[in-house]
């Protein structure tokens, strides 16, 4: 049937070659994840404000002054994934920063709605990452990352 998507096909983008199936699932991977570290930068800044989170990074162990770095690969990171700008470096290097929060809720238990938070959302959010890193851009990226990854 003519009128009906077939999504195991490829769909011709005018002016933009074949885009896959995959390549839209991992265009929606990566935006997906970008609006989520948009949003945890922004929960840092308007809700618990940058001074009350380098607050809490004290309180759990972490310099203070990290706040404020993690804020801005947060935010910054969040936009480049949002866009398509180097979305497989910049996802590998934004692990470390959710491994960081998974380690702050390790001792609350698994669920993430436990209290304190547990650690099972942030380590999904670092495996996501991960992912992005290895199925690369996906579609509609403005600076693709190169292609190849480094061979274990």
């Amino acid at each position: 049937m003519a009128s009906t998507l077939d999504l195991a096909s490829s769909t011709r983008l005018a002016g933009r070659g074949v885009v896959t199936p995959a390549a839209l699932g991992a265009t929606l991977l990566r935006v997906s994840l970008g609006v989520m570290w948009i949003s945890h930068a922004l929960l840092k800044l308007l809700v618990f404000t940058l001074p009350g989170t380098a607050q809490f990074f004290e309180s759990v162990g972490f310099w203070g002054w990290l706040a404020y770095p993690v804020f801005a690969a947060e935010l910054t990171g969040g936009l480049m994934l949002v866009l398509g700008i180097y979305a497989r470096q910049v996802s590998l290097a934004l692990v470390p920063v959710m491994l960081a929060a998974a380690s702050v809720h390790m001792g609350n238990g698994w669920v993430f709605t436990s209290a304190g938070g547990g650690w099972e959302y942030p380590v999904f959010l670092a495996v996501a990452s991960v992912v992005v890193w290895l199925v690369g851009d996906g579609a509609f990226s403005l600076k693709r990352s190169g292609e190849e990854i480094a061979r274990f």
